[in-house]
């Protein structure tokens, strides 16, 4: 394999101290930045690597930071873990109006002084050096380049930045890649390269394969820094499809249905690839002790919550009375954060999910556990509930008519309905709108009775199946099951 040719340099010492006061006003205005309500109160580095040298045109700087936090919003509370953050800094004399998007600011002072330093991503050239660093595989610094030998990557790729892109950066290459880069990084297998490099060996046409991906030894520890994966081409956004089927009146279910489908096969193919493990009571009712705890938590936090929360934990307190009478589970790897718009659908109507990272705000090696299945699908009925609400007005039934054709698609390929397993579905699907009230209560509070409108009918749905109860030729799952005498 070839490499590309790349000059070793020296990053100036004091670059971080130099671009500190800016980054501090800057990084926190960032949707990707994970301590939003907290003040920086300092950066300490972690690797830089200089990709194109200062003092031209164009300087390049690959930094990966981290930002020291307070763990409350209040002066001198003590400082929790650094979250570490993947930075690429362009610095030129002036920017051109084209890149005034990306400004970060202007440096007084260091070995930058007198230049602009903004977010690269927005600036053709640093992406496309990326995209030739990945084409020959090149090693520059502690960065490593890989790619897969069997797929072609052209040169002279237009590159232009998604500006939509929420908790991470994506970049598309003339309708034929896009790179995905990992903004909050953390050591360690990162399933969004591991999951879709798995079902790339059981052939999964449902995830892009994997072209090439970023890389990076520190400290003899591992990091994923970036993706790149085929672009699926004319390809739309789960959630906006359905909001547009919403806002024409149309029906979903045929849609819903075929994703489903898809779910299945791709939850079928990692447990094909994958290690499965068998959940018993004392697994189970760990997973229990977490639901409950947070829920215990949301309901300090969001006071609207405390009147549902005896009801709320009685979805968790079936799940583990059904543990405790002997009854196991399945457990496998999963998408992990699966909702509308971690799905695209072609034109001709194939659907594909991506972004397997899970919830980022999770550790590691919790989204790397093994873990029922149903908990992505519990994902994707709050996201039907949440497309129903955001249509003006509303279409009494919507959410109902997708939740119950997603299952039943489900059902086709895996021969497991779901709803047929309704204490453990209603407990994901519990513990999922929990979160979502607390998150909706921090960041959009406008959105709040969305998740407290499913929270009042979980609080109350006593050992009734959620969604619809599927009809009686459905398929029964394999589990619960009890253990063989």
């Amino acid at each position: 394999m070839s490499k590309a040719v790349t000059r070793t340099l020296t990053t100036p010492p004091g670059l971080l101290a130099s671009l500190d006061p800016l980054l501090r006003e800057w990084l926190p205005r960032q949707r990707w930045f994970a301590g939003k309500g907290r003040p920086v109160t300092g950066f300490s580095l972690v690797a830089a690597t200089e990709l194109l040298p200062p003092g031209g045109k164009l300087g390049l700087y690959h930094l990966l930071v981290r930002a020291h936090q307070p763990l409350a919003p209040l002066t001198g509370a003590p400082e929790q873990p650094a979250d570490c953050y993947q930075l690429l800094i362009g610095e030129r004399e002036a920017l051109p109006p084209r890149l005034a998007p990306a400004l970060i600011g202007h440096v007084a002072e260091g070995p930058l002084a007198g230049r602009t330093v903004y977010d690269a991503l927005y600036d053709p050239r640093p992406t496309e050096l990326l995209l030739e660093a990945l084409r020959t595989g090149a090693r520059i610094g502690a960065l490593r380049f890989e790619r897969d030998e069997s797929q072609e990557i052209r040169s002279g790729l237009v590159p232009r930045l998604v500006t939509s892109e929420q908790s991470n950066s994506s970049v598309v290459y003339g309708d034929t890649f896009i790179l995905k880069l990992l903004r909050r990084i953390v050591p360690g297998v990162n399933p969004d390269l591991e999951l879709p490099l798995a079902l790339a060996r059981e052939s999964c046409d449902r995830v892009p394969a994997p072209t090439a991906w970023i890389g990076a030894e520190l400290s003899g520890e591992s990091y994923v820094l970036g993706v790149l994966q085929p672009f699926v081409q004319g390809a739309a956004d789960g959630w906006e499809l359905a909001l547009r089927e919403l806002a024409k009146g149309e029906d979903f279910a045929a849609a819903a249905r075929a994703l489903g489908r898809a779910t299945a096969e791709v939850h079928m193919a990692l447990a094909r690839t994958l290690p499965t493990v068998t959940l018993g009571h004392a697994q189970v009712q760990q997973l229990v002790d977490g639901m409950v705890e947070r829920l215990d938590a949301a309901a300090q936090a969001v006071p609207a919550l405390r009147p549902y929360a005896p009801g709320l934990r009685s979805a968790f307190e079936a799940l583990s009375g059904l543990a405790a009478e002997g009854c196991t589970w399945t457990a496998q790897r999963i998408h992990g954060d699966l909702h509308l718009g971690q799905c695209l659908r072609s034109p001709a109507g194939q659907w594909w999910l991506i972004d397997f990272e899970g919830e980022p705000s999770k550790p590691l090696a919790e989204r790397r556990m093994p873990q029922p299945p149903v908990r992505d699908v519990a994902g994707m009925l709050r996201s039907f509930d949440y497309a129903a609400h955001s249509a003006d007005p509303p279409i009494p039934g919507w959410a109902d008519t997708c939740r119950a054709a997603y299952c039943s698609g489900y059902a086709q390929v895996s021969g497991a309905d779901p709803r047929t397993d309704p204490v453990l579905l209603r407990a994901y699907e519990t513990d999922k709108a929990i979160y979502e009230v607390v998150y909706e209560a921090r960041h959009r509070p406008d959105w709040l009775p969305v998740p407290l409108s499913a929270i009042s009918r979980l609080a109350a749905d006593i050992g009734t199946p959620s969604p619809s109860t599927p009809p009686s030729t459905s398929p029964s799952p394999p589990s619960p099951r009890r253990p063989r005498p």
